[in-house]
């Protein structure tokens, strides 16, 4: 008998065989599915076409808006603008009403208008067995030929960066969801956290745009299911590289600590969606962290690339020596929605 997957994405294992037996066909396609890859790249001609389609399936009261800003996140990573967007909303059927799909679409609209795109299509659909609102959303973006930067990159000697930190996007959903098992710490606190969708925010948006016009990116990647440490995993597995990192180097907020200390939770595992993991020519990497703080975006050199035979490391303390960065088989937040 076979034993269920839990929750989340399906181990990397599993989808890396049933993605070897993908092929290509068409020529145009420069960048087709695979583990840590963001978005499909089409040739297009003079621009080439990017696309993404991610769902948001943890329920919250900022469904639309929070569709818009995911997929666009990774279109971003490619060094394309996020242009089209297109939403199949699926109502639940005992909450499915007139306000509800109008405030979902209202989200749509003003998520797309805040960064330049379109709601252009897609559909609609009061669904069987819901108990709660699903988006799936698929951007469009273009980019020219010269600007495109893909996961699989990265390169020996790049400088690793990260920008605001870890794991935004889970702080906010562990206080929207489970906001009454964490009243010890207060309303104010609470919606700070709720507050994270916002500020400092899940778009990674204007990280990109700003990271590639301040130096040489060889990589981008929006880390998201999994937390940083799959983030990670994700790219030096798309680039064919191994990764040193310092651990305390890298940001994690102090409300992130808390909540994830009050639930158990390991922040580099989190959903992470909000902080930019980056691939950048060494001799760069200071101006770049200078372009991104110049905008008000945090943002730290977090490690180096290293041989693929190193694997991926991670330094806790200079006298500690490297050890094995873990692997998340599924992210954190699930275990807190079983």
């Amino acid at each position: 008998m076979s034993i269920p997957f839990p929750l989340g994405k399906l181990p990397a294992d599993v989808l890396a065989r049933l993605l070897a037996g993908v092929a290509l066909t068409d020529p145009r396609v420069l960048v087709g599915p695979g583990i840590g890859l963001d978005a499909a790249v089409i040739d297009m001609g003079d621009r080439l076409l990017v696309a993404k389609s991610d769902p948001i399936t943890f329920a919250t009261d900022s469904i639309g808006w929070y569709a818009v800003q995911v997929n666009a996140n990774d279109i971003a990573t490619t060094g394309a603008a996020p242009r089209w967007f297109l939403a199949t909303v699926l109502l639940p059927a005992p909450r499915a009403d007139e306000a509800l799909a109008q405030e979902i679409l209202a989200q749509i609209h003003r998520a797309c208008a805040g960064i330049g795109a379109s709601l252009v299509g897609g559909h609609t659909e009061i669904t069987y067995g819901l108990d709660r609102p699903i988006v799936v959303g698929a951007m469009l973006g273009e980019v020219a030929r010269e600007w495109l930067v893909t996961p699989s990159g990265a390169r020996l000697g790049d400088a690793l960066l990260l920008t605001k930190g870890i794991a935004i996007e889970g702080t906010a959903i562990i206080a929207r969801e489970k906001a009454g098992e964490l009243r010890e710490f207060g309303d104010e606190f609470l919606e700070r956290c709720r507050n994270f969708l916002i500020e400092p925010g899940i778009s990674v948006v204007r990280d990109a745009a700003t990271a590639v016009l301040a130096g040489r990116v060889h990589a981008m990647h929006d880390p998201t299911e999994g937390g940083l440490a799959t983030g990670l995993h994700e790219m030096a597995q798309a680039a064919g590289i191994g990764m040193m990192i310092e651990a305390e180097a890298v940001p994690v907020y102090p409300e992130t600590l808390a909540v994830c200390r009050a639930t158990g939770l390991d922040p580099w595992g989190l959903i992470a969606s909000g902080a930019l993991l980056l691939a950048v020519e060494a001799a760069d990497a200071g101006n770049i962290v200078r372009a991104l703080e110049a905008e008000g975006i945090r943002a730290a050199i977090i490690g180096q690339a290293t041989q693929a035979a190193s694997g991926v490391t991670l330094r806790v303390r200079q006298s500690l020596g490297l050890v094995d960065l873990p692997h998340f088989e599924r992210d954190e937040i699930t275990r807190l929605f079983e």
